[in-house]
């Protein structure tokens, strides 16, 4: 079944439900459009809460320390990164689902319009030709009615006694004339209803079927691509809920993190003053003539009682930190652990920073070179004051590293001296300038050992992006092959198999 067979008589019924259809598309953008609307809020407002409750400040920061605390913060990071699903489905509800179905409805009504003309100038073209036909038809029945009147005239003239020879010629003539214009228009009125006929056969059973086929066709890819958008609507928030599921189970397993009795051992740590607890005070019988003790007496406390409040006097010290001079260049004010990590950043962004601009100067004197061998592409005099920049630039660079290096030295000196878990192993620390060199000792190939001598862990993170060294990550458990000969460097395996050098320094023996 289709329209063009069908439907061939329902011109308006078809304009009606196209135009219907064209509704619906719009209906839907504009709900799709409001729920877009609906997430982004949303969203925001999910992002503003996670904002509101999030932890600012030191005092916050210490507090996170307790896994109740630290956990409310997870929380927070979790429904803030929920928060960003909820933005992605709007986004994508807006570019997959509004910005197409709105483009495609803009095709769909240029080609409804296109169809509903053709439907249209094809009836005009149908309705000129039986105009045509009706004033055929007219003509000839006038012309016919006026041969017939004439034809009787004739006769009567011929049968009239008195009439002369030359009246009843000229009657016959008159109605002869008349006749053949009569048939004459008889033949066109002939011809010009098979032309119509043959027309209208053209209209009902060809042009018109067509032109409704295709407003049928087009019904139905409207239909289909409504479909695909119904569809996207869900598909496009399935795609996002792996990653919103894992927001929701990041929010349980920050739930699951919080460990009651370790918060209550660090807020004991933190805050057990190691003062033994006051004596009983002792009777003071005023009957046997004894004076009042004036400084053990429970009238007047004995000094020592002054011991059991110690805390507000080390919260006016924290608090006057606040208005200390600026922090030491070599981060001597932090403790030692605090100073060692702040130290081994900022050898790591410089580290960063000498790489690239090495990079950079090799970069400028390969294109110096080339520009001597091709001075028609620039002139190598030209590069002169970059390259003395750059130079300037990566010794000033080796000597901020070589400095933080020292620093880092003395601090990992320092933490050695007094602490247990390095087991008093000596680490040395190379710079990023002297990397090269030492770097260039290394083989490629590395001996092969039956078993590790033993195993470590990594205390931070290193980029091994020289020959022969190897990366590694902070808390990973590494097997040594061979130990630190005096140069700062061992070798060792990852459980990968990955094997190579890294500082000692980064390292604590045992797993």
């Amino acid at each position: 079944m289709d329209w063009g067979t069908d439907l061939w008589d329902q011109y308006d019924h078809i304009d009606k439900h196209t135009q219907s259809g064209l509704d619906l598309v719009d209906r839907y953008i504009k709900f799709v459009k409001e729920r877009t609307e609906i997430e982004q809020a949303y969203a925001k407002q999910l992002r503003n809460l996670s904002k509101k409750y999030a932890k600012r400040g030191s005092k916050e920061e210490q507090d996170c320390r307790f896994s109740n605390h630290a956990s409310l913060q997870e929380i927070l990071n979790e429904l803030n990164d929920y928060a960003g699903q909820r933005e992605l489905i709007a986004e994508n509800m807006m570019t997959g689902i509004c910005v197409e179905l709105t483009k495609y409805l803009q095709e769909l009504k240029q080609e409804r319009k296109t169809h509903l003309n053709d439907a249209k100038k094809a009836q005009q073209f149908l309705e000129g030709s039986f105009k045509s036909l009706e004033s055929t038809k007219k003509r000839y029945a006038k012309e016919w009615a006026e041969a017939e009147k004439a034809i009787q005239q004739s006769e009567k003239t011929e049968s009239d006694l008195n009439a002369t020879r030359l009246d009843v010629e000229k009657a016959k003539q008159h109605a002869h004339a008349r006749t053949h214009t009569a048939e004459e228009c008889r033949n066109d009125y002939a011809a010009q209803l098979q032309k119509y006929n043959k027309e209208q056969n053209f209209y009902y059973y060809s042009e018109i079927p067509q032109i409704f086929n295709k407003m049928q066709d087009m019904d139905e890819r409207r239909i289909r691509g409504l479909a695909v958008g119904y569809c996207q609507f869900s598909d496009i928030e399935k795609k996002v809920l792996p990653i919103i599921t894992k927001c929701l189970e990041g929010i349980y397993a920050a739930g699951g993190k919080i460990n009651e009795k370790q918060d209550s051992i660090l807020f004991i740590e933190q805050h057990k003053s190691g003062f033994e607890r006051p004596a009983d005070l002792e009777f003071e019988d005023y009957t046997q003539g004894i004076k009042p003790a004036t400084s053990d007496s429970s009238l007047n406390p004995p000094k020592v009682r002054a011991k059991l409040w110690p805390f507000s006097k080390k919260h006016k010290i924290s608090h006057a930190e606040k208005h200390m001079p600026p922090a030491a260049e070599d981060f001597s004010h932090l403790p030692p652990e605090q100073r060692k990590k702040r130290l081994q950043a900022k050898i790591d962004d410089i580290a960063k920073d000498l790489q690239k601009t090495q990079d950079q100067s090799e970069a400028l004197e390969k294109m110096k070179g080339v520009y001597e061998q091709n001075p028609q592409m620039g002139d190598p005099s030209s590069l002169e004051p970059q390259i003395s920049e750059t130079a300037q630039n990566i010794g000033r660079l080796r000597g901020e590293l070589a400095k933080y290096e020292t620093w880092l030295s003395e601090a990992v000196g320092g933490e050695e001296s007094s602490n247990a878990i390095n087991n008093n192993i000596q680490h040395g620390v190379v710079g990023a300038d002297q990397s090269p060199s030492i770097y260039t000792e290394f083989d490629d190939e590395f001996e092969e050992a039956d078993t590790p001598v033993g195993h470590c862990t990594a205390l931070y993170t290193f980029e091994g992006n020289s020959e022969g060294t190897i990366s590694i990550t902070e808390g990973e458990l590494l097997s040594i092959m061979e130990d630190d000969k005096g140069d700062g460097w061992m070798r060792v395996v990852r459980a990968g198999g990955d094997e190579g050098y890294i500082p000692s320094s980064y390292v604590k023996l045992g797993p």
